[in-house]
């Protein structure tokens, strides 16, 4: 490697430890999110005791993981690419692609989202809100807090991307995603 890329080596692979741990986390939300469905369809079925709070449960959760770890799927590579063109492009015009692409796009969108969704969050939390869903009426700031979380987490990962895109501007190598992680 580089020496002229040696801290930002540095840097990519703390974030992307980071990323790694937060995907770890985020995923044993997946317990909860399986024992209540598990709950649910034994007392609706079995039972004939439908709960209350089940549909509010499940939406919740599943919500919260499926924004929590895009940052996970980011550092992994597992979001959509037009790939019938992206094979074709030298590793070089890739990291161009990506390097304009988090420039023009990915941060100024997600820094919009981030100060737009904590502002909704804070007033959420400030008066309490709660769901008008159902009868169970949980509080939902919580869950509206997940959306600015997801922002600052996808903003930290695409710091590591944008190094990366970098790197494959400078020498025509894309820098590998699966050496660096550590679990």
């Amino acid at each position: 490697m580089d020496d002229w890329f040696a801290g930002f080596a540095r840097v990519i692979a703390a974030v992307d430890r980071f990323t790694n741990w937060v995907g770890i986390a985020v995923s044993w939300l997946l317990v909860p999110l399986i024992l209540g469905v598990t709950y649910e369809v034994i007392a609706r079925y079995l039972f004939n005791a439908p709960t209350i709070w089940a549909f509010d449960l499940t939406y919740m959760l599943y919500g919260a993981v499926f924004m929590l770890g895009a940052s996970y799927t980011l550092m992994k590579g597992g979001h959509i690419r037009t790939d019938m063109l992206w094979e074709n492009y030298s590793d070089r015009r890739k990291g161009w692609v990506d390097l304009l692409a988090y420039v023009l796009f990915f941060f100024p969108a997600l820094l919009m989202i981030f100060f737009t969704s904590v502002d909704d969050a804070w007033y959420s939390f400030q008066i309490g809100e709660r769901s008008e869903q159902t009868a169970w009426r949980p509080i939902i700031y919580p869950f509206k807090a997940v959306v600015p979380l997801t922002a600052l987490l996808l903003l930290i990962q695409g710091v590591s991307e944008f190094l990366k895109s970098l790197y494959a501007v400078r020498t025509g190598r894309l820098y590998s995603k699966i050496e660096k992680i550590e679990v």
